[in-house]
């Protein structure tokens, strides 16, 4: 038999809430949290460290839980469960790990990448599908400018379906990013209504990067102005704009396309 933590006040179920309403926590005690059986699976093919593995038997059962130290697993109460969850119909697995970070430099890219560049996102819904979507294209990596959600936001994790272990994803700022385009022989293209070029006529075959900005505001003037060519995707509705990660995911496939995929 073992222990089953069955108090809400217990310290590491509050210290699981806390990570999981805080960017600061997460960022301070270098830990994520996020659940799921598949998630659990794709951070541990990424090489992803699991600190704890939370289980709630009554909706996970007694299955046998590959890859993680037995004494990294804590069994918990269905009341537990509830108070942690952060989604519906979720497996019974709670998973506390720790992160990584990539960065310009330490990104690994093949001879002719092809990228996504966000510009300030800030709903992590957005950029779960984002990621999906990367995931989905083999994008080689997705590059987040001034962010203004972390990438390691549960929701984001949850909306991506653990995609966020699965591409590089990089953080840093619009100026090092222009600057690191130019540096890598990188084109840039930058979605915008403005712009006269359509997507599908464009050439996307060689190292490139589409340039995504929110929904409300579209991308900013330091893109606009600093990248390289701005395309757009034909609209014949009565409205002028899509959701971003469908925009990103029209733009990436077409890419694919172009490249033979």
């Amino acid at each position: 038999m073992h222990e089953i933590l069955s108090s809400t006040q217990n310290p590491k179920i509050k210290n699981v809430l806390k990570l999981q309403e805080k960017s600061s926590e997460r960022r301070k005690q270098n830990l994520i949290v996020f659940e799921g059986n598949r998630e659990l699976g794709l951070a541990l093919d990424a090489g992803f460290k699991i600190r704890t593995l939370f289980v709630c038997e009554e909706v996970w059962g007694n299955e046998r839980i590959e890859g993680v130290n037995t004494k990294d697993i804590f069994h918990i109460s269905k009341e537990v469960f509830d108070k942690i969850a952060y989604r519906e119909g979720s497996d019974g697995l709670i998973i506390v790990a720790e992160p990584h970070y990539h960065t310009l430099e330490t990104l690994k890219l093949p001879e002719n990448p092809f990228l996504i560049i966000l510009e300030a996102v800030e709903k992590p819904g957005n950029l779960g599908a984002i990621l999906r979507t990367a995931d989905a294209a083999q994008v080689d990596a997705v590059i987040v400018c001034d962010p203004r959600t972390d990438i390691y936001n549960p929701n984001a994790i949850r909306s991506s379906v653990g995609c966020v272990f699965t591409t590089q994803v990089v953080t840093s700022t619009s100026d090092e990013v222009l600057e690191w385009l130019k540096k890598e022989n990188i084109t840039s293209y930058a979605a915008a209504l403005t712009a006269t070029e359509f997507y599908h006529n464009t050439d996307m075959s060689k190292p490139c990067a589409i340039v995504m900005g929110t929904e409300a505001t579209g991308l900013t003037e330091k893109w606009l102005d600093g990248a390289d060519k701005q395309i757009k995707i034909p609209m014949r509705g009565k409205i002028d704009s899509l959701n971003v990660s469908t925009c990103t995911a029209i733009l990436a496939f077409e890419a694919m396309r172009q490249r033979g995929f």
